[in-house]
């Protein structure tokens, strides 16, 4: 009776369903994790494609480098190349995170929280400093 009893008291832990995703809280390292490995997909399908179309079209001749610079001119290439800059950004930023954390640095949870906030800002940060250029604020 009491091997019962002490299983009753022990808490269960089930996996999420996929309605209770949205509402799932991640800490900021979860958020950084998936982030991570979400940016180096969008690096690996879909920037590495597009730049290497944007470069063959500013060096096959002058109206493929006119078809180059309509295309990065235009707001739709603007902002494909501004979610590429936070992709390469935020996984450059991440990256070196989970060197250090390879490397036992900052593996404590108030460090590890503090330095995923510090790459989710910077990341952030930064893509809007390089945002503002791209689109000629200054």
């Amino acid at each position: 009776m009491a091997d019962i009893a002490a299983r009753k008291v022990r808490p269960e832990f089930r996996n999420i369903q996929v309605s209770q995703i949205l509402s799932y809280r991640l800490p900021p390292a979860g958020i950084v994790s998936i982030l991570h490995r979400l940016s180096g997909a969008l690096l690996f399908l879909v920037g590495i494609p597009f730049c290497l179309y944007l470069l063959q079209q500013s060096l096959t001749s002058e109206i493929s480098f006119e078809s180059y610079r309509a295309i990065v001119g235009s707001i739709p290439g603007k902002l494909v190349l501004l979610v590429l800059m936070w992709a390469f950004l935020h996984h450059a930023i991440a990256g070196i995170r989970y060197l250090l954390l390879d490397r036992h640095m900052g593996i404590l949870k108030e460090s590890s929280r503090l330095s995923a906030q510090i790459v989710l800002v910077a990341s952030l940060l930064l893509t809007a400093v390089l945002g503002l250029k791209l689109f000629g604020v200054f």
